[in-house]
């Protein structure tokens, strides 16, 4: 069963848009998901409530009496949302079931500094040499000053960028009613459904 974290210690990066949506585009493909959330802010489990319940399903953790989580029977698939500042036993904690593992970020010096740094601790973990590793640039504007210098940054971590999203208020809008980009006619969402080809092929 593949576990998929999306992690990056800084807060706002994107990361519960991008497993909201991987976990979507996972449904669509008829896989058995489940979204977990370690986040203590719960977006990904509030989001999941927002979810009609004739789309595609997402199942949240099973929760047993004795308050043990765990993937509901028939889970095929895992997406982690996690929290910032994510650390320590925490990040043991995750790395220790993780198969991949996404860092989203944006182009803004301050997401570029944390980014370095998590990537640093990533490469120094125990687990390293067991988890893939991929970056995803969140909130991309082409042709930008910003958009270079993320470009320039990326190309000195020498890790696979497996996506570039544009900056556009669809994921917002979808995220409101608990939808994903294969939730809607592929038409409204055209570009944005051609951005996460690549990253959905470096996941298989």
């Amino acid at each position: 069963m593949p576990v998929i974290v999306v992690a990056n210690p800084k807060g706002g990066v994107g990361k519960s848009t991008l497993a909201t949506n991987l976990a979507g585009a996972l449904a669509a493909a008829g896989h058995a998901v489940m979204l977990g959330d370690v986040d203590r802010q719960q977006s990904s489990r509030q989001w999941l409530g927002q979810r009609p319940p004739q789309l595609p399903t997402i199942r949240g953790w099973d929760v047993t009496s004795d308050h043990i989580v765990r993937p509901p029977k028939g889970t095929t698939h895992v997406v982690l949302d996690t929290p910032a500042g994510l650390h320590g036993k925490r990040l043991d904690a995750v790395l220790k079931i993780a198969d991949r593992l996404l860092v989203p970020l944006q182009p803004s010096l301050f997401d570029i500094q944390a980014t370095h740094a998590f990537v640093a601790e990533l490469r120094g973990h125990k687990r390293a040499g067991d988890v893939k590793l991929g970056l995803v640039g969140m909130r991309v504007r082409d042709h930008t000053r910003a958009s270079e210098q993320l470009h320039q940054y990326l190309a000195t971590l020498k890790l696979p960028v497996v996506a570039e999203l544009r900056d556009t208020q669809n994921y917002v809008q979808l995220a409101a009613r608990g939808l994903t980009l294969w939730d809607v006619a592929p038409g409204r969402v055209e570009r944005d459904l051609a951005q996460w080809q690549p990253l959905l092929a470096w996941l298989h």
